[in-house]
C-alpha cells in the first residue's frame, strides 16, 4: 500500500471503472469512445456470423456502418439518417459511459431526459470498419489471457511509476 493508500498505483493493473448502468453485451458487445469517435460492434439480429461495425465522429456527427465483411449497411441512408445499429450503439454507450459523457465527447447539447441520438445532426462519414473491427478483435484477445498482474509486452511502452531515465 502506498503512503496515500492507493495500492493499484504500484501495480501494472488499474481498477476498471464500472459502467454507469448495467448493459446487455449480446446486442452490442463492444463500444468505446476513442480517436474522435464513438465506435462499436453491433450483433446482427438475423445472422449469428454477422456483426455491424458502426461509428459516429465527434463534432460533425459523421455516421458509418458496415458489416464485418465490409459491406455497407442497408439501413444507413444516403441522407444520413442513422440505422438501427448506430442507434443501438449509442444507447449502449449511454448505459456504459452515461449520457453526459457521450454527449460531451460527441460535442452535442442534450436536453434533460433526452438521448444523444436526438441531438445529433448526422452527416456521412468515411468507412472506418477495418479500424473499429481491429480494435474489437484486440480487446477480445485480452479476454483469452489468464488473470494476472504480469506486464503485457504490447503495453511495455507505458512508463513505469517512479522510473528513472
Amino acid at each position: 500500500m502506498t503512503s496515500d493508500g492507493v495500492a493499484y498505483e504500484r501495480r501494472s493493473a488499474a481498477p476498471v471503472v464500472a459502467p454507469a448502468r448495467p448493459r446487455k453485451l449480446a446486442k452490442v458487445p463492444f463500444v468505446e469512445l476513442t480517436e474522435g469517435r464513438l465506435q462499436g460492434v453491433v450483433s446482427s439480429g438475423s445472422d449469428i456470423e454477422r456483426v455491424y461495425v458502426s461509428s459516429v465522429t465527434a463534432g460533425d456527427h459523421g455516421l458509418s456502418c458496415n458489416t464485418n465483411n465490409n459491406r455497407p449497411c442497408g439501413g444507413l441512408s444516403q441522407s444520413s439518417h442513422a440505422c438501427k445499429h448506430i442507434e443501438a450503439m449509442i444507447t449502449e454507450a449511454e448505459l456504459q459511459y452515461g449520457t453526459e459523457r457521450v454527449a460531451r465527447y460527441l460535442k452535442v447539447e442534450v436536453a434533460d431526459g433526452a438521448s444523444v441520438m436526438s441531438a445529433l445532426h448526422p452527416t456521412s462519414a468515411p468507412n472506418r470498419a477495418a479500424e473499429v473491427f481491429a480494435g474489437f478483435l484486440r480487446h477480445l484477445a485480452y479476454l483469452e489471457l489468464p488473470a494476472g498482474t504480469d506486464p503485457l509486452p504490447e503495453l511495455q511502452w507505458f512508463p513505469a511509476a517512479g522510473a528513472v531515465r
